[in-house]
């Protein structure tokens, strides 16, 4: 039986029990960290070096220092794979920077905590996803945040609030000039003209991993598109490193399916049964 209740904290295993984070840090306080979301199938977590690499590009491009080699963090979600006895599941690493006196100003001496837990994976099946464009809001493209895994994760929950009240699973964002940007979390994946196309991340979309490991497998290409754009595509996907999802209709448009693109891009992806990102 899975046991969640075993965490990795700052080098070790530790059991639920008491608070594991400090009242002041700074993750709790005002969003100052990073995370990476990676997924564990038949007990192996997939793609571990290109998430270690990009929270260590996000660390620096932070000045958070990363207390952690990328060899001791492998060895890290292997111990907590192990001690929990996940077969299937998600391994979230959550980088602080720590502890720090009130206000926004960086600590001289930042003292970065990491977290990582471990829940079962979720399995959803394979039912089409119904999208709705966010009006509410928008993907600042110009921010460098777009960029990061930051804990800064509002617009986004604004977002898939918005398209849950307008009796849709997801939201997609546009950014601030109206291209499409990204779903609330994952990549947008558009079959267009006989080719797969992605937003660019000039266009608010988030580098992600699965979107990085399609476009080097099947040549899946950039390209900017319009919300209007959209309704000319012969087929939409959602791709993040936990899922790749069709979607079935996009602000109450039925869209057409496309179940052999959708199969070529999980085997692509390595995915069997897709679940919630």
């Amino acid at each position: 039986m899975t046991n969640t209740t075993v965490f990795w904290l700052d080098g070790r295993l530790v059991e639920a029990g008491p608070p594991l984070i400090r009242a002041d840090d700074r993750a709790f306080l005002l969003g100052d960290g990073l995370f990476e979301t990676i997924r564990v199938a038949d007990g192996t977590p997939r793609h571990v070096d290109r998430h270690l690499q990009r929270l260590t590009e996000g660390a620096a491009f932070l000045d958070i220092p990363l207390p952690y080699t990328r060899e001791v963090l492998t060895i890290a979600i292997e111990r907590l794979i192990r001690a929990t006895g996940t077969m299937d599941g998600t391994v979230r690493l959550t980088l602080s920077r720590g502890s720090g006196e009130r206000g926004i100003g960086l600590p001289e001496r930042p003292c970065p905590l990491l977290l990582m837990t471990i829940v079962p994976m979720k399995v959803d099946g394979h039912a089409p996803i119904a999208l709705a464009t966010a009006r509410e809001t928008r993907r600042n493209e110009h921010s460098p945040l777009g960029r990061l895994k930051s804990l800064n994760y509002l617009d986004s929950i604004l977002a898939r609030r918005e398209a849950s009240r307008r009796g849709a699973d997801d939201a997609l964002l546009l950014s601030t000039a109206g291209q499409v940007a990204e779903a609330s979390v994952a990549n947008v994946i558009v079959s267009f003209g006989g080719k797969l196309w992605t937003p660019p991340v000039s266009d608010g979309a988030l580098p992600g991993i699965m979107r990085g490991i399609l476009m080097e497998t099947i040549g899946i290409m950039e390209r900017s598109f319009r919300r209007d754009d959209l309704d000319a595509a012969e087929a939409l996907f959602l791709c993040n490193s936990l899922a790749i999802r069709q979607v079935g209709s996009l602000d109450g448009r039925h869209l057409s399916q496309d179940p052999v693109r959708l199969g070529e891009l999980r085997e692509a992806g390595g995915f069997g049964q897709p679940v919630e990102g």
